[in-house]
């Protein structure tokens, strides 16, 4: 096998680990299934143009599927948004509320920056570190961390109903 061939296979192993999971964080990016497989798509292509030369494929693909999907944020604007049928979400399997909650975070996720979101996919969904979301958004800890509580208080305020919908009480903002 030459080293062409072993790039490739190593190359090939890489997309089958990590398409899942990043195809996940590309739609909790966008919001959009199909707009989420295209930005995983492109960052992909990236990653293999300049496979041989990068350290870490997982946290440079993670910050492709970022500016890509901060980039595609910014001409879709103009874009009308897309809304919701009486057919239920692909995968929407459990009890009603659990779908409501799924509704109401999708669309309050929705309404942050790409930033803002991307922070919260990392800290929370993926469950990284502090020091891992800044590496893998290129950005300083402290970033991720006012990032947090600006998204987290923007959260509370555009969708106290999350509160609700999880049993806990709705905290009073002091300042």
């Amino acid at each position: 096998m030459t080293t062409d061939d072993e790039a490739r296979a190593a190359f090939a192993a890489f997309v089958r680990a990590e398409s899942a999971a990043s195809t996940r964080f590309a739609y909790l990016l966008t919001g959009d299934r199909h707009h989420a497989e295209d930005l995983v798509q492109v960052a992909l292509a990236r990653v293999a143009v300049r496979w041989e030369r990068i350290d870490d494929p997982a946290a440079y693909l993670r910050r492709v599927l970022y500016t890509q999907a901060a980039s595609w944020w910014r001409w879709r604007r103009a874009r009308p948004p897309e809304s919701l049928t009486d057919a239920p979400p692909e995968g929407a399997a459990g009890r009603a509320e659990d779908a409501e909650l799924r509704l109401v975070l999708r669309q309050a996720l929705a309404r942050l920056t790409v930033r803002q979101r991307a922070v919260l996919v990392l800290r929370y969904y993926e469950d990284r570190t502090e020091t891992e979301t800044a590496a893998l958004l290129g950005c300083a800890v402290g970033t991720v961390k006012s990032q947090t509580r600006h998204a987290l208080a923007r959260l509370r305020s555009l969708a106290p109903e999350l509160a609700e919908l999880v049993g806990r009480p709705v905290p009073e903002v002091t300042r």
